[in-house]
């Protein structure tokens, strides 16, 4: 693959309570072949981030994919509340 970029994803974090994983993506033909898994592994193992108690994400249809790197559902979800525009 050389240099090519086939993937991303970007935290919004204070690197201390909270990290929000999102835009995690994949390109089409690169998908099925563990380069995400490869990526969830690498974003969470980063050092930067050991720190951050709760970590976050929305998926439509990933559920599988990060519930190999324990996210679950909320536990506490009459506390989570959400402005859509």
């Amino acid at each position: 693959m050389g240099d090519k970029q086939i993937g991303f994803a970007r935290i919004a974090t204070d690197y201390v309570v909270f990290a929000y994983l999102m835009d995690v993506f994949i390109l089409p033909e690169y998908r099925g072949k563990g380069y995400s898994k490869q990526l969830i592994k690498t974003v969470c193992e980063e050092p930067k981030l050991q720190n951050c108690k709760i970590w976050m994400l929305k998926t439509a249809d990933a559920h599988g994919l990060y519930k190999q790197f324990g996210f679950t559902e909320l536990e506490y979800p009459e506390k989570l509340m959400e402005r859509l525009l």
